[in-house]
Formats: structure tokens, sequence, C-alpha cells
């Protein structure tokens, strides 16, 4: 339910503020269905998925830490999952993912 939420073809804010809510969760769970999102988006929702985690690194209530969940799903048994966050890594300048 929620990756078609993240892959909303309808209304890209709700791509965008789900990504940024998962993205401010940070868990495993949380980065892993925004990793299987960006693994089935088309470009013009990649550039939405983006933009909400972006917002959720620079928003005002702290940065996320990341980099843990990444580490972790990096290794994921699943390929589509290992894409994406090699994608969600690829979007972060500072190695938080």
């Amino acid at each position: 339910m929620l990756v078609g939420l993240l892959l909303d073809a309808e209304d890209t804010a709700v791509t965008r503020r789900t990504a940024e809510a998962l993205a401010r969760v940070g868990t495993v769970a949380a980065i892993r269905l925004i990793a299987l999102a960006v693994a089935e988006a088309d470009d013009n929702q990649a550039n939405w998925l983006q933009t909400g985690v972006h917002d959720a690194l620079v928003g005002p209530d702290g940065v996320p830490d990341l980099a843990a969940a990444c580490g972790e799903l990096a290794r994921d048994p699943e390929e589509a999952v290992r894409r994406g966050v090699a994608e969600l890594s690829a979007w972060t300048d500072d190695a938080r993912c």
C-alpha cells in the first residue's frame, strides 16, 4: 500500500510527502519501502521521491541517520531493494545513506 502511495502517478504531492515521512522515520523497513519504489519509479516519480527524501534530510526537525538502514539494505536479498538503495545513496551528497 505505501509503495503505491510512493508511486502515485496522479498526485506527485502524495509521492513527495510519503517519501519524506518514511525518510524521517529512517528505519530499515521505511527505507526499504522507498528503495522498492525507487527501483520501480519512472523518471518523474523518481524526481519526486528524491525531493521527498531531500526534504527529510534538510527539514527543521533534524536530519535522519539513514546510513545504518542503507548499509543493511545494501545486502538485501532482493535485487530491486539493492538497486533502489544504490540510487538513494547517489542522492545524498554527504554519505548519510
